[in-house]
Parts: structure tokens; sequence; C-alpha cells
């Protein structure tokens, strides 16, 4: 997995979109770009890919396609409406874009760094992990200063449970 960040300057979403989804196609791999101010942190989009993967393995995922999943799990939403919360607009948004090679490719590391570039190419430079929001993410995820009080949990700690949680709620 790797991640590109940067700034997504788009005037289509649909676009947009469809553009990362070309470049991962031509490279095997599954591209999905986030709005920075939700991420909290590489652990957080790792654990999602990972659950992703998981749902998939077992024949449990939501979502037909893996980017979808993955930006399912980020959220800790089932739903998909809610989950675009968490990807990009039109406009100017500090961006975060996750790149992971296919399951079973041949060169996972190459794919992964042809797509990365590609990825790159489509960002203006600032934003990614800079762009962190921890009050935006506290609210988005639904966590309380009363839940962070009662805990030596980091913000992302919390988040990456309300990922692993999205597998119970099922």
């Amino acid at each position: 997995m790797r991640l590109v960040e940067g700034v997504a300057d788009v005037e289509d979403v649909e676009a947009f979109v469809e553009a990362l989804g070309e470049i991962g196609d031509a490279n095997d791999c599954t591209v999905q770009a986030f709005d920075a101010r939700y991420v909290a942190g590489r652990d957080h989009l790792a654990s999602a890919l990972a659950h992703a993967d998981r749902a998939f393995e077992r024949g449990e995922n939501v979502a037909r396609e893996r980017a979808v999943e993955v930006l399912l799990y980020a959220a800790g939403r089932r739903q998909i409406r809610r989950a675009l919360t968490m990807g990009v607009e039109a406009g100017e948004t500090p961006t975060v874009a996750l790149v992971a090679a296919d399951p079973g490719i041949g060169d996972p590391e190459g794919a992964e760094a042809a797509s990365a570039n590609a990825v790159a190419e489509r960002l203006g430079p600032g934003g990614g992990f800079d762009a962190r929001d921890e009050e935006l993410i506290r609210e988005f995820f639904e966590i309380e200063e009363s839940e962070l009080a009662a805990t030596d949990a980091s913000l992302g700690d919390l988040v990456r449970e309300r990922v692993a949680l999205l597998d119970v709620e099922k």
C-alpha cells in the first residue's frame, strides 16, 4: 500500500473518480482518494484496506468494488452515501489517496509505484496528512471528549476501533 498526499483541484467529482479508477485499472491497483481532513493517519487507512480485503476473501463485502469497500471501512459506515463524506469534493480538497496492488498480481510494488506516480501527477502540492482536522474527525466518528478522557488510546486508535467495529455491525 502506498499513500499519495496533495491537493485535488476537482471540477467534476465523477470524472475525477473515474480517472483514478482508470489509473488503478491500468496497473492492477485499487485507488481511493480521501479528504485528508477526515483521515486519522496511515494506520487508519491500512486498517480499512485490511478489513476490506478480508471482507472480500470471506465473501462478506458490501460493495462490488474494492475501492468502495475500503471507503466504507475507512468511514466506519455501511451506507455509501454517508461514507462519501470522506471522499473528495468539487473544488480544492486536501487529499490522501490510497494505492494498493490488487491481490495476486505479479509485481505489486511496481504496480503501486506506477499508480502512485500517476495519481501524484493529478494532485497539487500541500494537503495530505497536514490537513488532518481532529475536531472534524471526532465529529464524523462520533468520538466525544468524555470517551477520549476515559482512555489512554489516541484519536487514531479510537478511529481504528470504529473501522474494526464495522465487522461486528454487519
